[in-house]
């Protein structure tokens, strides 16, 4: 097994005043020649964004794009036509593929949001654009890894043009539970949204990341209250 650590104090860090965001990968003006990306797994942001403000309309292209309101709803408007709402306790992915522009506001105008969003390179390039939302509570089964994201179309969750997949573990209790890495050749970003987490020795508090590769299962001992994403992409493609 290989691990690297990232603690959540060594991401990172911009405040534009509307925008306050952490980086766990090189991004925007912030460069870690070793923290460039983790397989697959290029961008992994954790931005608060003030009420009412947000990202003008901006490009993107062969990129899959994951995004994840943790506190408040996220507006979004698209050239495929979309001009949807996401909001907390769904999941939205965007394909972008040939070529796609958007724009992304804070949808209250009372409260920051506060949201994960995740670039994944994606397997195959110049596909279609394509655009998904869901709402993944109804996925989520309490002390028990639950899928959200997959390569399938008719699989659980919303899916992707990568092999990745996915997974929640939100607990209510102390929990243990083993994970299976779903292909071969693949690692797994574990990053602890709430709560803390044990996988080995390592302990891992809130907004820390433990990257794990070269391993076929690995268990991982989850505090009550926690919520850990684990992101699982091919280390090579």
């Amino acid at each position: 097994m290989k691990t690297v650590c990232h603690p959540s104090d060594s991401r990172g860090y911009a405040n534009h005043g509307w925008l306050e965001a952490r980086h766990s990968f090189s991004f925007a003006n912030w460069f870690n020649p070793e923290r460039v990306q983790f397989g697959a797994l290029r961008v992994l942001n954790d931005d608060i964004i003030a009420p009412g403000m947000g990202f003008g309309t901006h490009p993107h292209d062969n990129m899959e794009i994951i995004t994840i309101p943790l506190i408040g709803d996220l507006e979004h408007k698209d050239s495929m036509g979309h001009a949807e709402v996401i909001r907390e306790g769904e999941i939205q992915v965007m394909s972008a593929g040939t070529g796609v522009t958007h724009s992304e506001y804070n949808h209250n105008k009372d409260q920051p949001i506060n949201l994960l969003q995740l670039w994944i390179f994606p397997k195959r390039r110049q596909v279609t654009p394509r655009y998904k939302q869901m709402t993944i509570a109804d996925l989520i089964e309490t002390n028990k890894i639950s899928q959200i994201l997959s390569p399938n179309e008719d699989d659980q969750g919303v899916w992707i043009h990568q092999d990745a997949w996915f997974h929640l573990l939100k607990t209510d209790r102390e929990t243990k539970e083993t994970y299976h890495l779903r292909q071969s050749g693949n690692g797994v970003y574990v990053f602890v949204i709430e709560g803390s987490a044990v996988i080995g020795s390592q302990h891992l508090n809130k907004r820390d990341a433990l990257g794990i590769w070269d391993i076929t299962q690995f268990e991982l001992s989850v505090a009550g209250n926690s919520s850990v994403l684990m992101v699982e992409v091919p280390m090579t493609f």
